[in-house]
């Protein structure tokens, strides 16, 4: 038995965790690094301990520092989440050392199934089908090529420790090789400790799908459906959803039998995800077993009706599992969008900075506040609803040292078309603004034909990045936003129009790399013509509070978030969210990126310097790469030159806009 829990994470999962030990009266406890001193989950528990600084390493990854918070007050239970230390046989033997409960697997099951070329083995003498790969101890570079060119491409080098799509590289010929080689050892060893890897053969064209299953300690093992997180870029998931639309019952159940006796051969107990790859024959193949909590556990709750952190709990303290297979149903579909703070429209480069809008309860275009749920199952009945796991509030300081992953928005529908409409409302509905993120991106992708149809691969989304898929191109202001945006600024976010004017005048707004005039008429009235490149259309302002605009345009009454913060406007409506900023109208220095500078992207560490200074260099040649949420991101030269200055080292942390390489670009023939 156990009273008070300590949750050694952060962001949404541990608030979610909080949210079920509270409804089952336990006391909880937070932890927090220096980065995380503001944040939702610190104010959410009942006390909070500051374990470090807010790089990971030095915080949520420090044995000591958590283990010394329990003690300190009086935890006598501790709930990893998913990631940082979740995984680690280490710690958890640490906590059973220390007299606390673990709610996870023994630490012999999870060093059963922490290293993937073990676990690969012991599938493979259980008789459980495996892709084909290299899982010696061999890890010299030059063995790991022979045994790569034995494999055929394309295929994957992977970590043999973590998970989440860390110190993974797909490789599709000889010449890209050796750099996934060294890139997966490189980041293997940063966050696991750990450069080992393996070699696995890639079931192209393939579908990602998992099985949930849960054990106690009474001998006793269920699975509790799949979950198809196919949906990829980068090898992370981006959308999960359960049932799969390509499994049948018989599938589920073979599949189910697999993942349960994997579970049973390593003494499991607790919460566990068997992963499988299945071909385009739906013959599946073992990936791995994550030894925890998935991220996307709440669309296997909406289905089954069941808390699966309430038997974590359960299981945890003794008690036998509360339902037999014979009782598990699945009611409905359910889709899981991750909301990332990336730009889908610049390769999905992860961003940094303030929250200035998230309100995910609030009316916004006909929504009924308190509809939506917040990060505990159970209540989903129908008729099915939303659900908004979350980490982040107006005021989010996101930074560079965690995971981009700030939000998850799911729905529970009567089928997957009910889902696709449901979630595609909820995303248009809970918009996040101040940072660019993924959103419009989400709902486009289940739109998406591929999608729509049962046709995605866990390598579609990258190829359509290759390709240049219309989807990935950064949507366009119609003439509409941009009549919007102008109403927001002759408000100022007031009640009444600019200095009570009725006088006509124009204004300059940016949107992108586009400029336009603007000019607005207000009238006392609440009227208001607004011009646009010659054009007038008439409208009315009918409220504007707290950043929520009701209008009227072309005749229709209308909602939109349009946020002013300072001269810049953040638009939501219809689903898509711009910024615009109001402008001098007079020319501003040319701004047009300088070749002979290498910017930092993003707020992030640097991990790898290949150039010295002197080195002469060619275009496309990499300079620097700068780490940050789980990316790397490589900075390439511009143009052919040589290396003039260097103002970082690996192992720097630098801010977004950092200037990190100067180059002497080799003149032109034209000069």
């Amino acid at each position: 038995m156990f009273n008070k829990i300590l949750i050694a994470n952060r962001g949404e999962i541990a608030c979610r965790v909080i949210r079920t030990a509270r409804k089952l009266g336990y006391a909880t406890v937070a932890v927090y690094s220096d980065a995380d001193r503001d944040a939702p989950h610190v104010a959410l528990a009942d006390e909070a301990v500051h374990i470090g600084p807010s790089a990971a390493t030095e915080s949520y990854l420090k044995f000591e520092a958590i283990l010394d918070a329990a003690r300190k007050t009086g935890a006598d239970a501790l709930h990893p989440g998913y990631g940082f230390l979740s995984e680690n046989a280490a710690f958890a033997q640490a906590c059973a050392d220390a007299g606390m409960v673990f709610i996870g697997p023994p630490p012999s099951a999870i060093e059963a199934m922490g290293d993937k070329a073990l676990a690969k083995k012991r599938m493979l003498a259980a008789g459980v089908p495996c892709a084909p790969g290299y899982l010696g101890e061999d890890q010299g570079d030059a063995t790991l090529m022979l045994e790569a060119k034995k494999l055929g491409y394309p295929l994957l080098v992977k970590a043999v420790a973590g998970g989440g799509g860390r110190g993974m590289r797909l490789v599709r010929a000889d010449n890209e090789l050796q750099a996934a080689i060294d890139g997966a050892r490189r980041e293997a060893t940063s966050a696991f400790g750990d450069g080992t890897l393996m070699l696995e053969r890639l079931i192209d064209n393939g579908r990602h799908i998992e099985i949930q299953v849960f054990a106690d300690a009474h001998g006793h093992a269920v699975y509790l459906g799949e979950r198809d997180c196919t949906a990829q870029r980068r090898r992370q998931k981006v959308i999960e959803e359960a049932p799969s639309p390509v499994v049948s019952p018989a599938m589920r159940e073979a599949m189910g039998k697999d993942a349960v006796a994997a579970a049973l051969a390593v003494g499991y107990r607790g919460a566990g995800t068997v992963e499988f790859i299945v071909d385009d024959q739906l013959r599946h193949y073992f990936l791995e077993m994550n030894t925890r909590l998935q991220v996307e556990h709440p669309v296997t709750e909406c289905v089954t009706g069941f808390d699966l952190v309430e038997w974590q709990l359960q299981v945890a303290a003794g008690d036998p599992l509360p339902a037999r297979q014979e009782d598990v149903r699945l009611t409905g579909h359910a889709i899981e969008a991750r909301l990332y703070v990336e730009d889908p429209y610049t390769g999905f480069a992860p961003q940094t900075g303030t929250v200035l809008w998230w309100r995910p309860e609030t009316v916004v275009q006909g929504v009924e506040s308190g509809r939506i749920a917040r990060g505990v199952p159970g209540w989903g009945s129908p008729p099915y609803g939303v659900r908004v796991d979350d980490g982040i509030r107006e005021g989010s300081v996101v930074s560079p040292f965690y995971d981009p992953m700030v939000a998850k928005v799911i729905v529970h529908g009567r089928d997957r078309n009910d889902a696709i409409r449901r979630l595609r409302a909820a995303l248009a509905r809970t918009p996040l603004l101040g940072l660019k993120n993924n959103g419009r991106f989400l709902s486009d992708l289940v739109n998406h034909p591929a999608f729509r149809g049962a046709e995605m691969t866990t390598t579609l989304i990258d190829h359509w990045l290759d390709a240049g898929e219309p989807m990935l191109t950064a949507p366009i202001a119609e003439d509409d936003a941009w009549r919007v945006a102008a109403i927001a600024v002759a408000l100022q976010d007031g009640s009444s129009w600019r200095a009570n004017s009725v006088s006509a005048y124009g204004f300059n707004l940016r949107c992108g790399d586009r400029t336009r005039a603007v000019r607005v008429r207000p009238d006392r009235g609440g009227g208001v013509a607004v011009t646009l490149d010659g054009n007038t259309e008439a409208a009315r302002a009918l409220s504007y509070r707290e950043g929520i605009l009701r209008f009227e345009l072309h005749g229709v009454q209308q909602t939109a978030v349009a946020l002013m913060a300072g001269a810049l406007v953040h638009l939501a409506w219809r689903g898509h969210s711009f910024v615009f900023e109001e402008v001098s109208p007079f020319p501003s220095v040319d701004t047009l990126q300088d070749p002979s500078r290498a910017l930092s992207p993003v707020a992030g560490k640097v991990t790898h310097v290949p150039v010295a200074a002197g080195d002469p260099v060619t275009e496309g040649q990499q300079l620097v790469c700068v780490e940050a949420m789980k990316m790397e991101m490589w900075l390439c030269a511009q143009a052919g030159g040589t290396v003039k200055a260097l103002h970082a080292k690996a192992g720097d942390q630098v801010e977004s806009g950092a200037l990190l390489v100067e180059l002497d670009i080799n003149p032109t023939k034209e000069s």
